[in-house]
């Protein structure tokens, strides 16, 4: 690889930022992108009565309802680096999506509101990017309100995820006391004129700890002496700062902030950038594929119709693994086992886009998708043999039926059902015999539906009936097995999925049970076999 391109793919930085809902998530990507100069003012998340929503929350139900649905995908530049950022829906009805997005980050922001603490989807989405080991940097946001002790909050971060942990600041007290932070590396103080109003930081502040004269001018005794008694506390019994440790997922960098009042933002950015790890290496099958290789790859971690009504188009976003992306150059994709032409690339801004003609490991790009790509779908060079391990499916666990209102459109229908779930956010089954009418919806979370319901009418014109069904649990059938031959509870279905693959749906484990015992040998396999 030439130094040239090595150079740009060093420069690239691509991450999620994660948390359960309301923990600020989606203000502080903004602040990133308002200081990488990509937005030219930060969006309100819950303002439903301003006219201004955050950029990443471009769906319009999200714009409505104040909370993000699905991932978006945001690059922009800021000084010499490049920068992938992967911003992933809290709420756990929307986890699969944000599982799916975590596979093509790098590494991985947590966002905790500092009055809370450590929250279920918090926890959940920590282990996946633990069983990754890839770097995990902690944001302790919302200082600027009331907030528990830092030393609680740390000690449960470690209690709780088996991680160390590393203040790179510290908080000098916090809501409406709250002054500012401690730089432990500069060994300065960041302060605001006022906090409170948003203003700009004043310039840092150098301050020895030891300068107690200094130290009591600008915060006061008080705050002075509980800034270097927990300073004092934090070097002599926290954990050491290691690199490789983070690199590894096995100590967080922690910081202190408010999103909001763009508190010690710019300051966190500054770190992470110059701590979080260049392109990771990806495994194709076992087998560690270098960024630097001169040969293209990249895999299809997500699908979304409709991003924009003007294009009514599908894109494919792809995670670039190795190697340049080529504008009109032809690829092998390796699941359709065929030569392609990637058209339309495009470089992404939440629904915003930009045509690019090139690109490079570490970025993530937007494709045209005519209905051949699926998720977790490798596209290569031409003879490059690689193949990327498949994006996780999750088993649904509420099911319903929708069956259509309109005959006149069942076209609509059919298109809307096929291409919302080729998505993968929802699934969608059939019971034989039945028409493309009426179809059975599975879902992770229920909120799902009410996403699924405002696209069809929105995105689709269709309008339909939904009856919820008891069930709770789906599993495979070997492709050995006629399923009309099976002996099942009454409230047992029998469905297929989109490929033609027979599964059962039950309304609980007596119903499962039922079917092992009056089909010996029967083996029913999980639905989610490729999951985390």
């Amino acid at each position: 690889m030439d130094s040239t391109t090595q150079a740009l793919i060093n420069r690239r930085r691509t991450f999620a930022i994660i948390s359960h809902p309301d923990a600020g998530k989606t203000t502080l990507t903004e602040k990133l992108l308002l200081y990488g100069g990509a937005i030219q003012s930060a969006g309100t998340v819950k303002g439903k009565a301003s006219d201004k929503h955050a950029v990443s929350d471009w769906m319009e139900l999200e714009k409505q309802r104040g909370i993000s649905v699905t991932s978006s995908v945001m690059q922009f530049r800021y000084r010499d680096y490049c920068i992938n950022i992967l911003d992933t829906p809290g709420h756990q009805d929307f986890s699969e999506d944000t599982y799916r997005t975590l596979m093509a980050a790098d590494s991985a922001v947590m966002v905790i509101d500092a009055a809370k603490g450590i929250e279920p989807q918090t926890r959940k989405l920590f282990h996946v990017c633990a069983k990754r080991g890839i770097p995990i940097f902690t944001f302790f946001n919302k200082l600027d309100r009331e907030a528990r002790d830092p030393f609680d909050l740390i000690d449960e971060l470690e209690t709780e995820f088996g991680i160390r942990t590393y203040p790179m600041n510290w908080p000098i007290s916090c809501g409406v006391t709250f002054r500012g932070v401690y730089d432990r590396n500069h060994k300065t103080i960041l302060t605001f004129a006022d906090a409170h109003s948003g203003r700009n930081r004043i310039e840092s502040i150098a301050c020895d700890l030891n300068d107690t004269e200094r130290l009591n001018s600008l915060l006061g005794p008080e705050q002075a002496s509980t800034l270097t008694e927990q300073i004092e506390l934090i070097d002599a019994a926290g954990f050491e700062f290691n690199r490789e440790d983070i690199d590894h997922g096995r100590l967080s960098p922690v910081f202190f902030g408010s999103a909001l009042n763009n508190f010690g933002v710019e300051d966190f950015l500054e770190y992470f950038l110059s701590l979080t790890p260049e392109p990771l290496p990806r495994l194709s099958e076992g087998e560690p594929v270098s960024p630097y290789d001169d040969r293209f790859s990249a895999f299809i971690f997500k699908i979304q119709a409709n991003m924009n009504k003007a294009h009514r188009d599908r894109i494919a976003f792809m995670r670039i693994c190795s190697g340049k992306f080529e504008k009109d150059k032809d690829y092998y994709h390796i699941q359709g086992k065929r030569e392609l032409r990637l058209s339309q690339p495009q470089q992404m801004m939440a629904q915003e886009r930009e045509g690019i003609s090139e690109a490079y490991a570490g970025d993530i790009i937007g494709v045209f998708d005519p209905g051949i790509f699926s998720i977790g779908d490798t596209i290569a060079d031409i003879g490059f043999k690689v193949r990327y391990a498949g994006i996780p499916t999750f088993a649904p666990e509420h099911f319903a039926i929708v069956e259509q209102i309109d005959s006149m459109k069942r076209k609509q229908f059919a298109k809307g059902m096929t291409q919302i779930a080729e998505e993968g956010a929802i699934q969608i089954f059939f019971e034989p015999g039945a028409g493309m009418e009426r179809v059975i919806v599975g879902v992770v979370g229920v909120l799902q539906y009410d996403v699924l319901a405002f696209r069809m009418k929105d995105e689709y014109g269709v309008s339909y009936t939904k009856r919820d069904l008891p069930h709770q649990y789906i599993k495979r059938l070997d492709s050995s097995v006629d399923p009309s031959t099976l002996r099942l509870a009454e409230e047992t279905k029998w469905v297929k999925d989109v490929k033609g693959n027979d599964l059962l749906i039950f309304s609980g484990q007596w119903s499962m049970d039922f079917a092992k015992e009056r089909n010996p040998g029967l083996e029913l396999l999980d639905f989610d076999k490729d999951a985390f």
